[in-house]
């Protein structure tokens, strides 16, 4: 796989779209949305964390550890990101890239990290984003640990959207095509934000060959 990659699964939004409560851990076709995201994101990443605030007991049946953002507010998921970077330094420190990724998005691509990695050139540090469809996807990107001390000063700044801390770096694009469910092009980035989304993963899924 290369250098060891840390697989960090972004859940410490606030769901209001969908309710409030944590989105994730809603069923799709039997079992927790998070559940599927996992499934994708393992064979990617050499170990995982979960990033979400409140009481991680609730999040103990997937074996995984779970750390919280490190400044107070939902500061969004940048405040994710250095989670994972101070996880990365205290618990795993081989470890150069953060791969972070939704915990609310069933179809991501299985050469997501493959392809993140390509896009920084062999550049370190660098960061790489996905994009797909002319728009890019924050949240989806590949994130150099020895970043981790710049993205806490920039937060500790007030910087709060991630295109504002990225445009600051050497930042690489991967371009993602659509993926193909049953009869259907889908965006890989296809994110279950409210109801109706989460019933259409369902069909999506229920298409997909067995």
């Amino acid at each position: 796989m290369g250098e060891p990659i840390l697989g960090l699964l972004l859940a410490g939004g606030q769901s209001r779209r969908m309710g409030g409560g944590d989105k994730c851990l809603l069923s799709l076709a039997g079992r927790p949305l998070l559940a599927h995201v996992i499934a994708r994101l393992e064979p990617q990443v050499d170990r995982m964390v979960l990033n979400a605030n409140g009481d991680p007991a609730r999040f103990s049946a997937f074996n995984l550890p779970v750390t919280a953002d490190p400044i107070e507010g939902f500061a969004g998921p940048l405040a994710g990101v250095l989670a994972g970077f101070r996880w990365a330094e205290s618990h795993a420190p081989d470890v150069r890239w953060v791969l972070t990724v939704a915990a609310d998005t069933p179809f991501f691509p299985d050469h997501l990290a493959a392809d993140l990695i390509a896009a920084t050139d062999g550049k370190y540090p660098a960061i790489a984003l996905a994009a797909s469809g002319g728009r890019s996807h924050p949240v989806f990107g590949l994130w150099p640990v020895a970043l981790a001390d710049d993205l806490s000063k920039a937060l500790d700044d007030g910087v709060r959207k991630v295109l504002d801390w990225t445009d600051r770096h050497h930042t690489g694009i991967a371009e993602f095509t659509s993926t193909r469910i049953g009869e259907r092009d889908v965006d890989p980035f296809f994110n279950a934000n409210r109801p109706d989304d989460l019933a259409e993963a369902e069909a999506l899924l229920a298409a997909e060959p067995q």
